[in-house]
C-alpha cells in the first residue's frame, strides 16, 4: 500500500491528538495479562541489536511523510529488511549492529548513550514455542521509556506511551515456527505533555528496562483477579475474577489450600463474577508479621495462583490504622535506582539492595517515588513486611489543560492500581508530586484521585503537596492546599534548613495543619557528599546533614497528628540538574547512603529515631 504524504497543518494536528490517542490506547487496547510471572512463558531477555536514530530516519522522512508500514515494506521503517539484490539499496543492518542488554537502560551500557534522549530501535529474534492447540500467546513488556512501537515479522502491534507500566499484545496466530523478528523503535524524549513533562529531578532513562515475555494462556484465561479483605472487616475474603475469551461463563473456584477455605460461583455473560466467604482465623499481614496466603484461583479452562496477604489500611481522625491498630510509618523516599550501578534498578537483586537497606535504616515503609516500579518490588515488600506509597509521575508543572495529558496520567494510574492491587504491602495511592496549586491543576488531579478510589475503594489515597509560609511570620509555615480534603492522607514536602534558611531556623519553625486527620511528610532533608566532613553548617558535609536531620524530626515531632515521614531519600541519585563539580557531579546528594553504597552520618540519626518509634510502637500493642 502506498504511503500518504500529510501535509504540515494535518501533521501538526495529528501530533496534537497523539497524546490523547494514546493515553487511550495504553489504557484500552493490550489485552491484559494478570499475574504474569505464574503464567508459562518465554523469557526475551538478553541481547537485542540496536539502532540510533536521532533523526528518527526510520520512522519519519524528511517529506513528512510516514514510511510504508505494510507487512511486506518497500522502503521506510526499520523492519529487518535486508537488500533483496546487490543492487538494493538498504541503509541500516539489524545483523551487524551493536546490542543492548535487555532488561536495561542503554544510558548506563554506552557511554555514547549517557546523556542521549531520542529514538533507539531493538530488534529480538526468536523462534515461537510448541504450544497446544488453542494456546493464546502475548508478548508483554515491563516497561519501555517512554514511547515504545511494537512490531512483528513486519506487523505493526500497536504503539504504547508511558515509561513505566506494563503493557501486552496478542500475537496468537502472528508467529512464524522460526526466525520471529520483534522491533521495538523507543523514543525518551521529553514532552510538555507527557507524564511526567519535560523538567523533573531524576535521570531520563531510556531503553527496555524491564522484562520482555512471550506470555501463554489457555483460549479462554483469567484476565484479572482481586482478593482482599471485604472492606470494613478483619475476617471476611472478597474475590473478584474477569475472564477473557470464548466461554465467558464458567464456574470459577477460589481457594486457600493453607487455611482449607474455599468457595465457588458462576460468572456471568460478561465473564465476571464476584465471591465472598468467611475466614474467621485468617492470619493479617502486618510489618511485624508478613504472612502470606497461597491463594489458588480456577476456571473450567485456566488456573493460577498467588501470594498474598491480608490487611486492612483506614484513617480514624489523625491516625492511620492498620488492622485496627494505629500504626506511625517510619519510611523513606526511594529511586529506582542503583546507585552503585548507577543505572535502572530493574532485577530482583536491585530491589533486595534498596528494600535491604530500608529495613537495616528501622524502616516499616516506603515511598516509591516518582514513578511505578518494577512488579517485583510490591512483592518482595510484601514478603520483608515493609508498607508502600507508590505513585505516578505527575511531577511538578504538568500539562495541566490539556485532555491528552490527563487522559495519560490516568491511563498510567490504572495500570498501577490494577497491576498491584494485590500486594498488602501497597498502602497508599500517590497522585502527584510537588505541584504548583491553580484552579486547573486541582482539577486534574481531584479527576486521578476519583479514579484511584473507583478502582481501589480500600486504601489511602495522597499526594505530595507543598506549603506556604505565612507572609507576616516567614517561621509560621502552613499547610493549605485546596486538595488537603480530598486525600486520605495530608502529605507535604518542605525543606527548611535546605532551601529554606538554615538548620537552626528548624526549631524556630511552627506549624499549622489541617486538624483531625493525618498528617505526613514526605520529604525533607539536605544534599551531603559521603566523606565530606567540616562542621554543621558547611554546606555539603555529612554534619550539615545529620544536623538537619536531628532538628527537623525534633520539630515534626511537635505537630499533633504528625503520623509519618519519608525523608530524601535512601541514597544518592544520578540527575543532570545537579552539575557542581567535586561535590554533585550529575548526582542528587540527598542519600542517606552515598553511591558507593557507604552510609553516611545521618543515616545513623534517623535509625535511632525509628528504633525508639518501633519501641514505642511495641509499648502499646503489647508487644
Amino acid at each position: 500500500m502506498p504511503s500518504r504524504i500529510f501535509s504540515v497543518p494535518a501533521l501538526r494536528l495529528a501530533l496534537a491528538v497523539l497524546p490523547l490517542l494514546c493515553a487511550f490506547l495504553s489504557a484500552n487496547a493490550y489485552p491484559a495479562v494478570a499475574n504474569v510471572y505464574a503464567r508459562t512463558s518465554v523469557n526475551l531477555d538478553g541481547k537485542w541489536a540496536r539502532i540510533i536514530d536521532p533523526y528518527d530516519n526510520g520512522y519519519f522522512d524528511y517529506r513528512l511523510k510516514p514510511f510504508d508500514a505494510s507487512p511486506n515494506p518497500t522502503g521506510g521503517y526499520f523492519l529487518d529488511r535486508h537488500p533483496r539484490d546487490k543492487s538494493d539499496l538498504v541503509e541500516y543492518d539489524f545483523d551487524t549492529s551493536p546490542t543492548l542488554m535487555v532488561p536495561g537502560d542503554w544510558n548506563s551500557q554506552d557511554p555514547k548513550l549517557f546523556y542521549y534522549e531520542g529514538t533507539v530501535w531493538y530488534r529480538r529474534l526468536f523462534n515461537a514455542p510448541s504450544s497446544a492447540p488453542g494456546t493464546r500467546l502475548f508478548v508483554y513488556f515491563g516497561a519501555v521509556n517512554y514511547e515504545a512501537d511494537v512490531y512483528l515479522n513486519g506487523h505493526k502491534l500497536g504503539k504504547h506511551v508511558g515509561g513505566f507500566t506494563p503493557f501486552s499484545y496478542e500475537v496468537t496466530g502472528l508467529l512464524r515456527p522460526v526466525g520471529n523478528s520483534l522491533i521495538v523503535r523507543v523514543n525518551n524524549a521529553r514532552h510538555r505533555d507527557a507524564v511526567p513533562t519535560v523538567n523533573t529531578d531524576w535521570w531520563n532513562y531510556g531503553g527496555i528496562t524491564r522484562d520482555v515475555l512471550l506470555v501463554e494462556t489457555p483460549s479462554t484465561y483469567i484476565s484479572s483477579f482481586l482478593v482482599r479483605l471485604k472492606p470494613g472487616t478483619l475476617d471476611q475474603v472478597e474475590v473478584r475474577v474477569q475472564l477473557d475469551g470464548p466461554r465467558l461463563r464458567q464456574r470459577v473456584s477460589v481457594s486457600l489450600p493453607g487455611l482449607g477455605l474455599s468457595q465457588s460461583a458462576e460468572t456471568g455473560d460478561d465473564g465476571a463474577v464476584t465471591l465472598e466467604f468467611p475466614a474467621a482465623k485468617l492470619p493479617l499481614w502486618s510489618p511485624e508479621h508478613p504472612t502470606l496466603n497461597e491463594v489458588v484461583i480456577a476456571s473450567e479452562t485456566d488456573r493460577t495462583t498467588d501470594r498474598i496477604g491480608f490487611r486492612s489500611i483506614t484513617t480514624r481522625g489523625p491516625d492511620i490504622l492498620l488492622n485496627g491498630r494505629p500504626v506511625f510509618l517510619r519510611g523513606v523516599s526511594m529511586h529506582e535506582e542503583n546507585p552503585m550501578r548507577g543505572g535502572r534498578a530493574y532485577s530482583i537483586e536491585d530491589d533486595r539492595l534498596l528494600l535491604g537497606w530500608a529495613k537495616e535504616l528501622g524502616c516499616n515503609f516506603v515511598r516509591l517515588a516518582h514513578y511505578p516500579y518494577n512488579e517485583a518490588m510490591a512483592r518482595l515488600a510484601d514478603q520483608m513486611g515493609i508498607m508502600v506509597w507508590e505513585e505516578v509521575p505527575v511531577y511538578w508543572t504538568i500539562d495541566w489543560s490539556n485532555p491528552g495529558t490527563l487522559a495519560n496520567a490516568r491511563a498510567q494510574l490504572t495500570d498501577l492500581i490494577t497491576r498491584d492491587q494485590n500486594r498488602a504491602s501497597a498502602i497508599v495511592w500517590s497522585v502527584a508530586n510537588e505541584t504548583p496549586v491553580s484552579d486547573a491543576r486541582n482539577r486534574f488531579l481531584r479527576e486521578l484521585i476519583h479514579t484511584a478510589r473507583t478502582l481501589d475503594g480500600t486504601r489511602l489515597v495522597s499526594a505530595a503537596m507543598e506549603q506556604s509560609a505565612d507572609p507576616k511570620d516567614s517561621n509560621h509555615k502552613i499547610v493549605d492546599d485546596p486538595l488537603s480534603g480530598d486525600v486520605d492522607l495530608v502529605s507535604f514536602n518542605e525543606y527548611v534548613g535546605w532551601y529554606v534558611g538554615l538548620p537552626d531556623d528548624i526549631l524556630k519553625t511552627r506549624w499549622t495543619v489541617p486538624p483531625n486527620k493525618p498528617v505526613f511528610v514526605s520529604e525533607f532533608g539536605a544534599d551531603a557528599l559521603q566523606g565530606f566532613h567540616a562542621d554543621r553548617l558547611t554546606r555539603f558535609s555529612e554534619e550539615y546533614q545529620a544536623d538537619l536531620y536531628k532538628k527537623t524530626l525534633a520539630m515534626l515531632s511537635k505537630i499533633p497528628n504528625w503520623r509519618g515521614t519519608t525523608p530524601w531519600i535512601l541514597a544518592d541519585f544520578r540527575s543532570p540538574r545537579r552539575p557542581l563539580p567535586n561535590i554533585e557531579d550529575g548526582w542528587n546528594r540527598k542519600g542517606l547512603i552515598g553511591q558507593n553504597g557507604v552510609k553516611k552520618e545521618a543515616f545513623y540519626v534517623l535509625q535511632k529515631f525509628y528504633a525508639r518509634k518501633a519501641a514505642e510502637q511495641a509499648a502499646k500493642d503489647g508487644q
